[in-house]
């Protein structure tokens, strides 16, 4: 029956010829040629390479009155005269995978079980009994059956958004879905306590975040952020996670090249929704790499104000993981929901890169001591900063200034049902400059021990308090498009009332959205004298030919003035800069109906005065376009 249980099973989307089910739920099957089949008739259902009892990865079971809540059960439906309907039932915490499916007579004991099949059993946030049941039907529908998402990326100036399919019911994707979890380093070391353990969705969920990425087990993607992506596809050039995957499995599995935070993700809420567990991106702009682990994230310019690559701490533009919604069976039921998972390599988590899951719950309230990687995820969210500046030639560095409300703005992910932004920021923690948020944050470093422990890289107090005589700003001036000339405004005012001399030193450097320095594109610098509580603009121009062939795929640039006022303590000003590329316009020519050919104009406007050469169109839609363009 395998299209009413697809239907039942919300499993139609699937093309494959297989059935596919939801765990906790029952299944029809039918009998032919089969004569008084509840006394004799014992199923067994069995996954994984040893299937047992006692792991829970075989199930033996006849026909009772009744289906079962806590274990495998079948239950005559109806007979005729030379066929019999069955429905078969799984536990609502069953393990997930591929099952075999036989049948044994008891009359006759000697016979061995005939094989029925094979079928694959999923999670189902359909049943109030799964670990992943999502009451609200409109969330499961998005969240496990959408094939389409919006991702969002830019910066915290400036929120940009683009497609992506993640296509979990296409073609071979569930085959391959499951080909990573017998990948695993897990299922390596110990196949059948892998398998026993896959009714579990915070297991599966830790093992797909180490799988998504290539490092320490040739997994899906290889990560790449130094702006140079020869031997492989850029990771802005992707637009689904079904190449991806595609090509992983066709190059006898091995990474894909390259990945970056959005593609890790976007492949990661592929194979979670595929596997039934309802997974959402989020996107957070002024994203804390936190490496040393001190809730505290340096940056380090020198005398000219060029950011200094040098630390391992740094701030992203922002950064996309996943958010997957679970109930936390070793927590209880204030950590349970939405579940942080971050397949994107940066650091290590019980010596392999992999991180998750974190309750959303315990990063708000400062929890920081729970299972998995709570301090990392605080840190991406809440962590301070401090700017420094340091001399090459000496080793001395000087605090510029610190500040606690830079990091983990605008936390956005695609609305239900909608292409709209939906800002969760608030869920993640209390508004920032708040009693309560300063309050989580020494909760959070009390409990890492970081409170009485002395750091002798932090600032002094004096040196916090220290207060600048200007302050300073960058404005944009036009447009931000790529093929445009960047206009920006340095606004400099004195908040004294007396004159200042200021000598500033400026640059600007293309980099990668992790704000990794890449290029320097342009540098200048002028003295100033600002009278009392006087503010003057000074107009930059850097023309597109100046910028136009050190720019990264990422479109990116941090433009900074480093500010040296005589007398008083230096000041630093910087801004992000993402620039738009041109748009591509869709026309849809005439009318779109179901099962009728539909023409699709697209329009490109070259913004530049010099013609481009090899430009590549890529179109990606689910059953929509035959061939390759």
């Amino acid at each position: 029956h395998l299209k009413e249980n697809a239907i039942d099973h919300h499993t139609s989307k699937f093309s494959s010829k297989e059935l596919i089910v939801r765990r906790g739920q029952a299944f029809m099957v039918t009998f032919n040629g089969t004569e008084q089949p509840e006394q004799n008739l014992t199923f067994i259902a069995e996954t994984g390479p040893k299937p047992s009892k006692l792991a829970k990865t075989q199930a033996t079971f006849g026909i009772s009155s009744t289906v079962s809540k806590e274990s495998w059960s079948a239950v005559l439906q109806s007979t005729s005269s030379n066929s019999v309907n069955i429905s078969i039932s799984s536990p609502p915490n069953a393990v997930i995978g591929r099952y075999k499916l036989s049948v044994q007579s008891t009359s006759s004991s000697s016979s061995s079980p005939a094989n029925l099949g094979s079928f694959v059993l999923l999670f189902n946030p359909w049943s109030s009994g799964d670990d992943v049941f999502m009451p609200n039907k409109a969330e499961c529908e998005e969240y496990v059956l959408e094939e389409f998402g919006i991702i969002f990326a830019g910066n915290k100036n400036h929120i940009n958004s683009f497609g992506w399919n993640f296509g979990q019911f296409q073609g071979d994707i569930l085959n391959i879905c499951l080909s990573m979890l017998d990948r695993s380093l897990n299922h390596r070391q110990d196949p059948a306590t892998d398998v026993s353990h896959r009714n579990d969705p915070k297991y599966l969920g830790r093992v797909l975040s180490a799988m998504v990425n290539a490092n320490d087990d040739q997994g899906v993607l290889l990560g790449n952020w130094s702006g140079n992506y020869e031997g492989g596809k850029s990771p802005s050039s992707w637009t689904g996670s079904g190449e991806i995957l595609q090509n992983w499995k066709k190059s006898g599995f091995r990474p894909v090249k390259y990945g970056q935070c959005w593609v890790f993700a976007a492949v990661l809420t592929t194979v979670l929704r595929c596997l039934g567990i309802p997974t959402r991106t989020i996107t957070n702009f002024s994203s804390a790499h936190d490496a040393d682990g001190n809730l505290r994230v340096d940056e380090f310019y020198d005398a000219d104000g060029n950011h200094l690559d040098r630390a391992a701490d740094s701030i992203w533009n922002f950064h996309v993981w996943n958010e997957s919604w679970f109930y936390r069976s070793d927590l209880g039921p204030s950590y349970s929901g939405w579940q942080v998972l971050d397949a994107t390599p940066q650091e290590e988590s019980g010596g392999i890169y992999q991180c998750g899951p974190a309750s959303r719950n315990a990063i708000k309230e400062g929890d920081v001591d729970l299972d998995y990687d709570c301090p990392f995820v605080f840190a991406e969210v809440n962590a301070d900063c401090m700017y420094w500046n340091y001399d090459p030639t000496t080793g001395k560095k000087t605090l510029i200034f610190s500040k606690s409300t830079e990091i983990g703005q605008f936390i956005s992910t695609k609305a239900v049902g909608r292409d709209d932004r939906v800002d969760v920021t608030n869920d993640y923690k209390y508004e920032e400059g708040s009693t309560k948020e300063r309050d989580i944050f020494k909760k959070a470093r009390k409990k890492l021990g970081l409170e009485d422990k002395f750091d002798p890289t932090a600032p002094t107090p004096q040196e916090i308090d220290q207060k600048p005589d200007i302050s300073g700003k960058f404005k944009v001036a036009g447009t931000l498009e790529v093929g445009k000339d960047l206009g920006l405004i340095l606004v400099l005012a004195n908040l004294q009332s007396d004159a200042k001399i200021v000598h500033v030193n400026m640059t600007a450097w293309s980099t990668v959205y992790t704000r990794k320095p890449v290029h320097e594109i342009w540098k200048d610098s002028i003295t100033v004298t600002l009278s009392p509580k006087e503010e003057k603009q000074f107009a930059i121009n850097i023309p597109y030919t100046v910028y136009q062939q050190q720019l990264t795929t990422d479109n990116t640039i941090q433009i900074t003035a480093l500010c040296h006022v005589e007398g008083g303590i230096q000041v630093l000003v910087q801004r992000d800069i993402t620039l738009d590329n041109p748009a591509i316009d869709i026309q849809v020519l005439g009318e779109a109906k179901v099962n009728k050919e539909v023409d699709v104009e697209v329009i490109f406007t070259n913004p530049i005065d010099m013609e481009v050469m090899g430009c590549v169109l890529q179109v990606e839609g689910n059953d929509l376009i035959r061939g390759i363009l």
